[in-house]
């Protein structure tokens, strides 16, 4: 499927929506909602079996989705805010908690992530930071905006976790 020209058009989850998916352990998506299916614009028949980044913006910083996929990889949940690409090439931004699905015997079995409506100043917040991070990979590469990340996160006297929760909290950071 070919990907879509991103536009200007933004589209807002409800405050009472619940995007939820699961995808196998290679990032295929094996189950999605309806909140899911209508604000992606894709059919279902379209989701089911693609892989989740099929939904990939090109303003996501490639290291958010790298500390994602460690994170989960070692059964750690993880919180990030995330611009998706729409079927139309429109987009909308999520608050997404992102986690692995475990076997009694500890094997992970597939990923579960559900998402909300995110605080919209946490947004405007976060996306000069993306920019930056995007900057910082496009001169060094994901080293790069990684150790941007670090900085920052440093220079703010946080880690990444409390950093995500008080932008979406709407504390000041």
């Amino acid at each position: 499927m070919k990907r879509p020209e991103p536009t200007e058009i933004e589209r807002f989850l409800n405050d009472g929506d619940y995007i939820v998916s699961k995808t196998d352990l290679k990032g295929h998506i094996v189950y999605c909602n309806r909140v899911f299916i209508d604000i992606s614009g894709y059919t279902e028949s379209e989701l089911l079996g693609a892989p989740h980044s099929i939904l990939r913006h090109p303003d996501m910083p490639k290291i958010v989705f790298r500390l994602l996929w460690e994170r989960i990889q070692q059964k750690r949940d993880i919180f990030a805010f995330v611009k998706n690409l729409c079927k139309d090439g429109g987009h909308y931004w999520v608050f997404a908690n992102v986690t692995a699905t475990v076997d009694p015997d500890g094997t992970i079995r597939d990923y579960h992530s559900v998402r909300r409506k995110p605080n919209p100043d946490a947004v405007k917040r976060i996306e000069p930071i993306y920019a930056k991070l995007r900057e910082e990979e496009r001169k060094g590469g994901m080293e790069a905006s990684g150790a941007y990340l670090e900085n920052l996160l440093h220079t703010n006297g946080t880690h990444y976790d409390a950093f995500v929760s008080a932008l979406q909290r709407g504390e000041a950071t």
